[in-house]
């Protein structure tokens, strides 16, 4: 009975350690996928810009054309 004692309390602590590693494991990959994310959403945002104005860029100058006759 003795042995059954111990060994319940030490499984709950192991148990609890397990869980917390898990855990905080999680949360820093869940972090660090954000962060990731968040780069790409920048490089998207810069990308689209950057199209947006080389658009403008072709509209003023077709608008400066004179038209053929």
């Amino acid at each position: 009975m003795e042995g059954g004692a111990i060994a319940l309390p030490v499984l709950g602590i192991v148990a609890a350690a397990a869980a917390t590693f898990y855990v905080i494991s999680f949360m820093e990959i869940r972090e660090k996928s954000l962060e990731a994310l968040d780069d790409l959403d920048d490089d998207g945002r810069d990308e689209f810009e950057s199209r947006a104005r080389s658009r403008d860029r072709r509209a003023r100058t077709k608008a400066q054309r004179k038209p053929k006759k």
